[in-house]
């Protein structure tokens, strides 16, 4: 191979090389230092850059964009004398890429060391409940000093975060038990307010079901006192209109008597002392003599038929007494001694005028009515009326 064709080839590799070396691109967010014999010349921008070759030395790219970096937990004492790992996490951006080249040898080392002692000295001035509950400002401290410390590295701190604050497991238990008990607490008073609350709404419902049915009973009771009021004001209205005889209202009475000695269960009965006087004036209206009048004069038939049906009442007057008078003396047991029940009907025979006569004419002067009938009770038609 001929010598100059060799040096020619390697002169062209040499300028070619050469060209490369003097020719730097340099991505967005991105910078790179340059020294040049030894001494910081200038900083290359995202883009195209020229340099010397083998006189410019260029270093490597320095990332501008914000990082994300997070710290291995760290052991720190708290104020009341607890050790708890707290793991943080910190947001910085390289705002001076030389700066962070010859300020500092490793700005990522010297950031972790600085937050580890920052922390330390904001968390040993606080006990472990105000640690847990004070998050943001640990956050604002540590960002204040992380941020003016770091300042003359071309390094600017946006954000610092603990990520997690671990106490000891028997502190943690300790909590769990806490937080245990303060959520069972809060449990019965929920349960304790919620049956108080169903307890009033249940006397409440009582209470205003108690004022209805009270207001129903009440309204009630008023409407039936009318309803009876007005029954017997109309009775009474209606009797005083038709002006009763005492004698009709007496034989109303005797009408009744058989009526309360009725009954199974009635073992005992007292007659009471009206008794007398109502018979008395049943009497007398049966053996009164009424008016004499053309009528009656010209009407034997039915004067004969007025005097069965007297008849017919005294014989029932007399059975009613007959019954009540059985009734009294069962259950009273009388003895040898007691005196003999009286007969209210003993002298309605002899009450009666002793020199009736027939009020049509025909002379009979027997003294009775009816007198003692063929069938010995007293019904004026026997066998042969």
């Amino acid at each position: 191979m001929d010598p100059l064709l060799l040096v020619g080839l390697l002169i062209v590799l040499f300028v070619v090389f050469t060209v490369a070396r003097s020719v730097r691109i340099v991505p967005q967010a991105r910078a790179r230092n340059v020294e040049r014999l030894g001494r910081y010349h200038t900083t290359l921008k995202p883009g195209l850059n020229f340099v010397i070759p083998y006189i410019d030395r260029v270093y490597p790219m320095i990332d501008l964009r914000e990082q994300v970096v997070s710290f291995r937990p760290q052991p720190v004492i708290t104020e009341d004398n607890l050790v708890v790992e707290i793991d943080t996490v910190l947001y910085f951006q390289v705002t001076d890429p030389r700066a962070a080249a010859y300020e500092i040898a490793n700005y990522i080392q010297a950031i972790e060391q600085l937050t580890v002692t920052t922390l330390r000295n904001v968390i040993g001035s606080m006990d472990l409940e105000m640690t847990l509950t004070s998050r943001d400002t640990i956050n604002s401290q540590l960002r204040g000093v992380l941020d003016e410390a770091t300042g003359k590295w071309g390094i600017r701190v946006n954000r610092v975060e603990i990520k997690a604050i671990d106490p000891p497991k028997t502190i943690k238990d300790a909590m769990e038990k806490q937080m245990r008990a303060e959520r069972d607490k809060r449990a019965a008073i929920l349960t304790a307010e919620g049956q108080r609350q169903s307890q009033i709404l249940t006397a409440e419902g009582d209470k205003q079901s108690a004022i209805l049915r009270a207001e129903g009973e009440r309204s009630a009771a008023i409407l039936k006192a009318q309803g009876q009021s007005q029954a017997i004001d109309e009775v009474f209205q209606a009797v005083h209109r038709n002006d009763p005889d005492p004698k009709l209202l007496a034989y109303q009475y005797l009408q009744v008597l058989p009526e309360l000695a009725k009954g199974d269960s009635n073992t005992f009965w007292v007659i009471p002392s009206e008794v007398t006087s109502a018979l008395q004036g049943v009497s007398k209206a049966f053996t009164e003599a009424l008016p004499q009048s053309s009528a009656t004069r010209q009407a034997p038939a039915v004067n004969e038929a007025a005097e069965r049906e007297m008849a017919a009442a005294q014989r029932a007057a007399a059975e009613a007494v007959a019954e009540a008078s059985e009734a009294d003396i069962g259950p009273r047991q009388l003895g040898p001694g007691a005196p003999a029940a009286t007969d209210p009907l003993a002298g309605l025979n002899e009450e009666r005028p002793a020199a009736a006569v027939r009020r049509d004419g025909a002379g009979r002067a027997d003294g009775s009515t009816g007198g003692t009938g063929a069938n010995g009770t007293g019904d004026p038609a026997g066998p042969g009326a």
